[in-house]
């Protein structure tokens, strides 16, 4: 079964062909994707109306693309699965509307996705997948949670943020140190150079026995050791408030993934969404987890961002484990706001 996922959850068009087969993990024939992260620079940060319209532009030269790198035509498409919430309103409306119209025109069916479960999946696509039961760490700019996973629709909430989310908290704080948007890639860029201990930041509720975070606190402090430093501060110490935010972060990140995987007792761990790709929090979590002996799965590097790969996949691990089979009423909804929770088995 060939699938052709559509993500359009917010400023990156994705489209993705997944080919299903038979019971073992699918495989990604070809994938395309557009950020329109140059667009919305000019504003700091994304502007709805203007996201919407921009998917309506590219969704279908990307779709030809797909299907003309995987030398498929469209009427060997089996599905279109697209993503059906959380995001912005008008954006997955896009997707949707798309996805409907051309399932409707090939007479196929289509999908509806949980953006969250496709990137919770999104490790499947790398060449080390995970197998299941894992802990995971969903860390985006608008989530961030820690998941217990059985299998294909079978999760539980372990902890979450209660205010910004880890993303959030890059993003902001890159704002506040006049770095642009998109915040966090810059923010981790400048931490290179500097120094991870010169400012004394919060680590908010990491010896908290929950296992929920908060980061709103941390940005709070950023930006009162951003006014210490007065107008025009050095790029030296704008570098060492940079690395001493992300290091912050990412040790939060890391001891509560450990304490997830020490109160459920697993020995796997999944991290997935934007801030996966975070090089630091990688190398931190690869050693603290290897001490532990514990596997750590992440998405290739070009998939931890939104994409249409982990929808399309998450649609085809949903069909082979009999959770789904499509619609073929051609109508759609999109739901700007739904919890994860709400799509288990």
């Amino acid at each position: 079964m060939k699938i052709l996922g559509v993500e359009s959850s917010c400023d990156e068009t994705g489209v993705a062909l997944v080919e299903t087969t038979g019971s073992g993990v699918p495989r990604l024939l070809s994938h395309a994707l557009h950020s329109q992260a140059d667009m919305h620079q000019a504003f700091g940060g994304v502007v709805p109306e203007l996201a919407s319209r921009d998917h309506i532009r590219r969704v279908i030269p990307l779709t030809r693309q797909v299907l003309a790198q995987a030398d498929v035509n469209r009427g060997d498409i089996d599905l279109v699965a697209y993503t059906q919430g959380p995001g912005l309103a008008g954006a997955l409306l896009v997707g949707a509307g798309f996805a409907a119209a051309l399932g409707l025109a090939l007479g196929r069916p289509t999908l509806a996705v949980h953006h969250l479960e496709g990137h919770l999946l999104s490790p499947f696509l790398s060449a080390d997948p995970p197998s299941f039961p894992f802990v995971a760490l969903l860390v985006s700019g608008g989530h961030t949670q820690l998941m217990r996973v059985q299998g294909v629709g079978q999760y539980e909430l372990l902890g979450e943020t209660i205010d910004d989310a880890a993303g959030e908290a890059f993003d902001k704080s890159a704002k506040l140190m006049g770095l642009g948007y998109p915040g966090g890639p810059a923010l981790s860029r400048l931490a290179l150079n500097g120094r991870a201990d010169a400012f004394a930041l919060p680590r908010p509720l990491k010896h908290s026995p929950t296992l929920d975070f908060s980061f709103a606190g941390l940005k709070t402090a950023v930006m009162t050791q951003h006014h210490r430093l007065g107008p025009g501060p050095s790029p030296q110490a704008l570098a060492d408030l940079a690395a001493s935010t992300q290091a912050a972060i990412v040790e939060v990140l890391v001891h509560k993934c450990l304490l997830a995987l020490k109160q459920t007792g697993l020995r796997r761990l999944v991290v997935a969404g934007g801030v996966g790709a975070n090089t630091a929090l990688r190398s931190q979590l690869n050693a603290a987890c290897a001490h532990k002996g514990v596997r750590v799965h992440y998405p290739e590097l070009t998939l931890c961002t939104d994409n249409g790969a982990m929808i399309a996949m998450a649609a085809a691990m949903r069909v082979q484990a009999g959770l789904a089979q499509g619609d073929r009423a051609g109508s759609f909804q999109v739901r700007p706001r739904w919890a994860l929770d709400e799509v288990c088995a």
